[in-house]
């Protein structure tokens, strides 16, 4: 089992930046491909951002490359997304999602598909105005 829990959601005007926190309890799993989602009202889930713990090669939608940068804590198990330039469009609830296990790199490779990941965050909000 693994356990997340998300943190740094808000309101912020255009242009600004938040920070987004997910922290993973995932005892007996040495690799994990941790990923951010995020859904508007009346949208699709969209997969945002993407890394396998360890290593250092992101997955980034092209909706937000350039922007937000993924980032890892391996001592404290948690990732970050570094939310820059924000726009309204970018308004949703965000959610940490997580796969597991020798074969979790194969999720972290586009497309990212909210069908691959099994454990989930409960979600927090991020909303930009204009």
């Amino acid at each position: 089992q693994v356990q997340l829990v998300e943190s740094g959601g808000g309101s912020v005007q255009a242009g600004g930046s938040l920070r987004l926190s997910c922290a993973a309890a995932a005892p007996t799993y040495r690799s994990l491909c941790m990923t951010w989602f995020r859904q508007a009202p009346g949208k699709e889930r969209e997969g945002v951002a993407a890394i396998i713990t360890g290593r250092n090669n992101p997955y980034y939608a092209e909706s937000v490359r350039g922007r937000f940068t993924i980032s890892q804590d391996n001592a404290a198990n948690t990732i970050y997304l570094q939310m820059n330039d924000l726009k309204p469009e970018d308004t949703a609830m965000y959610y940490c999602a997580a796969d597991a296990g020798p074969e979790a790199w194969s999720s972290c490779v586009a497309p990212i598909q909210q069908a691959n990941f099994p454990y989930w965050g409960q979600g927090t909000q991020v909303t930009v105005s204009s």
